[in-house]
């Protein structure tokens, strides 16, 4: 285990940019699971060589947006050169399919079981499989609630995310009163949705209350304009009204319908609070071709690649950086400590409504044109030729 620990320290320093291609390969075997509404897995690929056990599983929400794909190809670089066999499975955002991941992942021998959750609520009845089977529970970039089978979570600081992007439209918003405020988040069923909405609140509803921003898209956020801190219950309305699911379409329909349904006095200068990437641009390309919107600011998150490009050409505004590596070497990192004996190191806590389950948090960086080179290109985190205009 020595040699493993010190393959993974090296790894951990040395990690490669997301663009190389994944390493450990007699290590590693990688799942695709069904589409959307499929409730089994797809047959598992095995790769991992000696047909052993498998040290550390790992389960994804889909890969079907580029951000999963990256964290696949750090677990598999990662776990890969420390030496452990592992395998990564996709849920394709069912639920069932995840829980079958979880239990075929169970059936291979893993002692660890890292997972970012495709519901954050459903995921408890897969974990506490995990749980009774012995197996150890890193909850990754989004947690599991109502249990108390998770043992460690990892995640970057989803308040100061929103923070963050709700502080860049304040910082860039045009001059005047009654600005309009387009709020959009993510998916009701993940509990990240909710931590990044109150983030981004925090900040912004005293610009609200005091009549500079205006909202432009949400009675419910609007009849709650003054009041600094919400309860889940109203986030819970609020996401209701706006919520994209996470899903490109939804967001592009979701924001024709509410530019159709605006008055002049909601167009002209324009914020958008866009909860990630995939949706940001969806709801960038319906707001760029409406004639009445003069111009848009619009955060993100996650430094798609393709938004790395929107914002280099303009179209959209910043995006929060969260180095998927470092998430990943900390959710190795924790692994290692548990296969061997030792207690992860953690820095913060996160209740998850039936415990207060032990964190590790990574901080965040807020990319523009303005950065671009440095924070992603100078870091090693993608290749300059990856873009075009870059200055």
């Amino acid at each position: 285990m020595k040699k493993k620990l010190l393959g993974f320290l090296m790894a951990a320093v040395m990690v490669v940019g997301m663009v190389t291609g994944c390493g450990g390969g007699s290590t590693t075997s990688t799942e695709s699971a069904g589409g959307a509404d499929d409730s089994s897995s797809a047959k598992v690929e095995d790769t991992s060589g000696d047909g052993g056990d498998i040290q550390v599983g790992i389960v994804l929400p889909t890969k079907d947006e580029p951000r999963w794909l990256q964290d696949q190809k750090q677990f598999e670089q990662i776990l890969g050169d420390a030496g452990f066999t592992n395998q990564v499975l996709f849920s394709q955002g069912s639920s069932a399919t995840e829980k079958t991941n979880v239990e075929t992942l169970i059936s291979k021998g893993i002692k660890v079981l890292i997972i970012c959750a495709q519901d954050g609520a459903a995921a408890s009845a897969a974990v506490e499989e995990a749980r009774d089977a012995g197996v150890k529970v890193i909850a990754y970039d989004r947690l599991i609630t109502g249990t108390d089978a998770v043992d460690y979570y990892v995640t970057f600081d989803s308040f100061a995310v929103g923070e963050a992007q709700g502080q860049y439209l304040i910082d860039n918003a045009p001059e005047g009163s009654d600005v309009p405020l387009y709020l959009y988040a993510g998916a009701a069923t993940d509990n990240n949705a909710f931590i990044f909405f109150e983030g981004a609140w925090s900040v912004l509803q005293p610009k609200i209350a005091d009549g500079t921003f205006k909202i432009a898209n949400s009675s419910e956020a609007e009849a709650l304009k003054d009041k600094a801190e919400l309860s889940r219950e109203e986030i819970s309305k609020i996401i209701g009204q706006v919520t994209t699911n996470w899903d490109f379409n939804e967001a592009k329909s979701k924001a024709e319908a509410h530019l159709t349904a605006a008055g002049a006095d909601a167009k002209g200068d324009v914020l958008v609070l866009a909860p990630n990437d995939g949706t940001a641009r969806s709801i960038a390309d319906v707001f760029a071709t409406d004639k009445d919107i003069s111009s848009y600011v619009i955060s993100g998150q996650d430094s798609e690649k393709a938004s790395v490009q929107y914002i280099i050409d303009g179209k959209q505004s910043m995006t929060v950086f969260k180095d998927t590596r470092t998430l990943a070497a900390d959710s190795v990192a924790m692994a290692v400590d548990i296969l061997d004996g030792k207690e992860p190191a953690t820095d913060s806590s996160y209740n998850n409504e039936k415990i207060d389950v032990p964190a590790k948090q990574t901080a965040i960086v807020v990319v523009t044109k303005d950065n671009v080179k440095s924070a992603l290109i100078d870091s090693g985190y993608y290749e300059a030729s990856d873009f075009t205009g870059l200055e």
